[in-house]
């Protein structure tokens, strides 16, 4: 019987030691958890701290190029020279594109009797109306933050938050 009793005793003992480690491990677990999700908590922070000082360079870059553009600081002449060129740019491309559905509506005035829109389209002349195959949607970037609805960036998340 003594031996059933030091059996017994050791295996207590035993068990005794593993339920200590079990309950260690779940403390170093737990505690190492807390951890993570505090320096995650902190990195989404710095994230969206970052997108904000993007946001506001933008908007600042934007302001001072408003207010200073016909007279920037020496070192700012360069930026504002190509900022002006684009916009120059950008309204010589808007205007052709006026000129070009200014032809076409009067291009399709002049068109012959087989263009008329109930006319066959395929007819063959100069003046057939030509169809542009419809574009494949394009999708929209996803914002890295706005699954978790955490953005602060812009986009349309951001905009349903406020």
């Amino acid at each position: 019987m003594a031996n059933y009793d030091e059996l017994k005793k050791i295996a207590k003992e035993t068990l005794d030691t593993i339920a200590d480690a079990s309950v260690d491990a779940y403390k170093v677990a737990e505690e190492k958890a807390r951890i993570l999700a505090r320096k995650t908590k902190l990195r989404a922070g710095i994230v969206n701290e970052k997108a904000t000082i993007r946001r506001l360079n933008v908007e600042l870059g934007s302001s001072y190029y408003n207010l200073y553009k016909d007279d920037p600081a020496p070192e700012f002449e360069d930026i504002c020279e190509d900022i002006s060129g684009a916009y120059e740019r950008i309204a010589l491309k808007e205007k052709e594109i006026e000129e070009l559905k200014t032809n076409a509506a009067g291009n399709a005035e002049q068109a012959p009797a087989c263009c008329a829109p109930e006319a066959a389209p395929d007819c063959g002349c100069e003046a057939a109306p030509v169809t542009a195959p419809e574009p494949e949607p394009v999708p929209e970037p996803v914002c890295e933050l706005e699954q978790a609805g955490e953005c602060d960036c812009g986009c349309e998340t951001d905009n349903q938050q406020e």
